[in-house]
């Protein structure tokens, strides 16, 4: 279950924004100021911390930057409060929540930091053959207590087996600790894996327990495990052979009994031939192997998922639930969503609030066209394959979407292909990058690039109230 530090007080408006958070399947905690928050985060850890700003926030960021900690913090506050905001967010929070809380900002919010799932009930929905074997699979897999390696594209739902894995094995009353491999430098996720003691660099103030000791009589998923530097897998595959780690400054290891879940959208076994990825921790990782098809591979899954979703954010929104009109129903089978499941998630959201009357229209049914895919597969016609007229082989017409690029640099195209995907994701850096097929790091630093020159970068889910400037981020 994904962890929420709630900083303040919860009888008011914070905790509204809690009891949103709760219902998107977060688990709780609270501590009253920015001290006792900081003590929080040490022992347990977070995946996201919304903080008052009667506490001081710009103290609680140094803090966690200074000991290696990391939670991305929020702050909350009402739009009179903008002098407060400017400090918080100039100081490192990441986003500012303005009270009272906006359900679906709070829900982009979780889903950016990584700390949004689907309640239990919510788990995988299937009907299509292919997806039927693998959850077949993965209930033989969930009664052994061996690593599992789970691939698939961005936006498959790597994770949602994996707590799927966890909720079913006899690990289920334990922790189950998720992190992102590719959204933390190579110092703060050795500290955020591994812990430390205090006195290991300079801010370790206290001894700190990372995520393995977490996740200790649980499961720690390590997501986008392709993306960790090479000296971490070395320092993983021991803490996987031996069931100890050795926190930073450490004198002896700890012991941790963890079941180890690791996902990516990397083909690994070509990362090991290339020299980027370890092959001994490849064999560690892959003792159970669950592929996890794309959703054009498992067509009989698209109306059923759409079905599922519909309820879903009908009752989340106070809304009727409705089907789907036959044109709507073959706008969804027809397209091909190159961002899986998440995407075909996005659009029926977006479907359940745009729609009128007592079905899902086709009107509401706003899809993301994939013009590079489309232009890259259109054929070619067949009247380009010979020049009458001289009687030889002529070069093939290039189809009309791939015709409109030539001329224009690898950059530039590549430019325009990510800030459009971003601002059709809304600013969310985490689904804009799952949708490119790139880490969070490489977009992240491509978006730095893109503001030193001077151009507009779609701002991230949770922009400041009107009339405050928006601190650049990543």
């Amino acid at each position: 279950m994904a962890r929420l530090l709630i900083v303040g007080a919860l009888d008011g408006e914070l905790g509204a924004a809690a009891r949103v958070a709760i219902a998107r399947g977060a688990k709780l905690a609270h501590a009253e100021g920015a001290a006792a928050a900081l003590v929080r985060l040490r022992a347990e850890g977070a995946d996201l911390a919304l903080v008052d700003l009667d506490h001081d926030i710009p103290w609680l960021v140094h803090a966690l930057a200074a000991e290696r900690i990391a939670c991305p913090i929020v702050a909350c506050g009402r739009p009179a409060q903008a002098d407060a905001a400017v400090r918080a967010i100039e100081a490192g929070a990441r986003d500012f929540l303005p009270l009272p809380p906006d359900p679906d900002l709070i829900i982009a919010m979780l889903e950016a930091a990584g700390a949004a799932e689907a309640p239990e009930e919510d788990g995988p929905v299937a009907r299509d053959p292919a997806m039927l074997a693998l959850l077949g699979r993965a209930a033989q897999a969930a009664r052994a207590d061996a690593s599992v390696l789970i691939t698939g594209e961005s936006g498959t739902g790597k994770e949602v087996i994996a707590r799927h894995l966890h909720a079913r094995s006899r690990r289920a009353r334990g922790p189950f600790v998720a992190i992102n491999c590719a959204a933390l430098p190579e110092t703060l996720l050795e500290s955020e894996l591994f812990g430390h003691e205090k006195g290991a660099f300079s801010g370790a103030l206290a001894t700190r327990k990372g995520r393995f000791e977490q996740a200790d009589g649980g499961t720690l998923l390590l997501d986008e495990i392709g993306e960790m530097d090479p000296r971490l897998q070395a320092k993983l595959l021991r803490v996987i052979q031996e069931r100890e780690v050795d926190r930073l400054g450490g004198s002896a290891p700890v012991k941790v009994d963890v079941r180890i879940l690791a996902a990516t959208n990397r083909d690994l076994p070509a990362e090991v031939a290339k020299g980027r990825f370890r092959e001994d921790l490849f064999f560690r990782l892959n003792v159970l192997a669950l592929h996890i098809p794309p959703l054009r591979e498992r067509r009989e899954d698209i109306l059923t998922l759409a079905q599922h979703f519909a309820a879903r954010y009908a009752r989340a929104n106070g809304l009727p639930a409705r089907g789907f009109a036959p044109l709507a129903r073959a706008r969804l089978l027809a397209h091909p969503w190159p961002g899986n499941v998440r995407e075909l998630e996005n659009a029926i959201h977006r479907a359940v609030l745009l729609a009128e009357g007592t079905e899902i229209g086709p009107e509401a049914v706003e899809l993301t066209p994939p013009r590079l895919r489309e232009a890259a597969a259109a054929p070619v016609p067949a009247a380009a394959g010979v020049d009458a007229a001289r009687g030889e082989a002529a070069a093939p017409a290039a189809p009309a979407g791939i015709a409109a690029l030539v001329g224009r640099t690898m950059e530039e195209v590549e430019r325009e292909l990510i800030l459009e995907t971003l601002a059709r994701c809304l600013g969310n850096r985490t689904r804009a990058a799952e949708i490119l097929g790139i880490s969070i790091r490489t977009l992240r630093n491509k978006l730095q690039d893109y503001r030193a020159a001077g151009l507009p970068v779609p701002p991230a889910p949770g922009q400041l109230p009107a009339g405050l400037p928006f601190a650049a981020r990543g």
